[in-house]
């Protein structure tokens, strides 16, 4: 009597998993549809996943407005694209030239609206020790990675408004722990805490809100060469007594050690990353939370789940010791 009772319990909760899991799994395939009418603007487009992005929107029929850096990024995509891919140089750390983008796209787009702005423009370094760093240091990261999201976000708020479009930020595994000194895990904290409130403040207006969360690829933030540079800067800017506290041999270690785990863990396939823009903005239901990458799937995001003193000793496990350490 009993073990047919439970075994009517377990068919009926499997029926009701896998006919849970059937039906999100049509409801995440579902795409808007006219995407040939939509406009996106896409911050970040010189290299890595800005540029892919815009490529494979311009390919899928997306009109596509990419805001580049250099004239240099702004002509080689426009030469790898088709005639509705525009360019616009854009300086996120910069209010007029924001402004001066955001003009130009509510002239392309008119009564259209902007169905999507992806911000995607950032920079990681300087990265380090805590102590290594000045001011300035946090400073020049937050305005490009934390400040100017914000500010890309409200000035082209209206014109996401007018299309009942998508906001989709690029934060990063480091934005759900923090693994190193410096202002980039801290502005990507910023980015996922900022996109949880617009989420909750603008959904009436059908809004919808994405956070990209990347877990370590190939680009110009993980190149070897800047990082090192970066560092053996920090390292010579600090006084005497600072680098006794930490021995003549700590900087080479530490450089070791960021190679070790840039060489281990850096995947090169950044359509990983893209394939999860897309979907944020051509779902007809996108997720909250993307997360690209197997290292981010499997060990970042889970650990970030884990209490504080395991991140802490896995940290300490991995990174070097200073010399007069207690």
């Amino acid at each position: 009597m009993y073990s047919s009772l439970d075994n009517l319990w377990l068919y009926g909760i499997s029926t009701f998993v896998v006919l849970w899991t059937l039906g999100w799994l049509y409801r995440d395939s579902l795409e808007v549809e006219n995407v040939k009418e939509k406009y996106v603007f896409v911050t970040g487009c010189d290299s890595g996943f800005g540029n892919l992005l815009c490529k494979r929107l311009d390919q899928r029929g997306f009109r596509v407005i990419a805001g580049c850096l250099t004239e240099k990024g702004a002509d080689d995509l426009n030469m790898a694209t088709g005639p509705y891919l525009k360019t616009v140089l854009l300086d996120v750390t910069s209010t007029a030239s924001i402004q001066k983008a955001m003009e130009y796209t509510k002239q392309e787009v008119g009564d259209n609206g902007l169905w999507g702005i992806v911000n995607n423009a950032g920079r990681s370094l300087p990265m380090g020790p805590t102590e290594w760093m000045r001011m300035e240091d946090y400073t020049s990261t937050l305005k490009v990675n934390m400040t100017g999201v914000i500010e890309m976000t409200l000035t082209f708020l209206p014109l996401i408004k007018q299309a009942q479009g998508r906001i989709v930020n690029v934060a990063s595994v480091l934005g759900r722990v923090a693994a190193n000194g410096g202002g980039y895990c801290i502005s990507k904290f910023a980015v996922e805490s900022f996109s949880d409130c617009l989420r909750r403040d603008i959904h009436y207006f059908g809004i919808k809100v994405c956070i990209i969360e990347p877990g370590f690829f190939k680009t110009a933030v993980t190149s070897l060469d800047p990082i090192e540079r970066e560092l053996h800067r920090l390292w010579n800017q600090l006084t005497p007594e600072v680098k006794a506290s930490y021995g003549d041999k700590y900087l080479d270690k530490y450089i070791q050690i960021q190679r070790l785990i840039m060489n281990a863990s850096c995947d090169s396939d950044l359509s990983k990353v893209t394939n999860c823009m897309e979907h944020a903005l051509m779902s007809s239901y996108p997720r909250t939370r993307y997360s690209a990458g197997w290292d981010a799937k499997f060990g970042w995001i889970p650990l970030s789940y884990m209490p504080s003193c395991v991140i802490d000793i896995g940290l300490k496990l991995v990174m070097p010791r200073p010399a007069k350490s207690v």
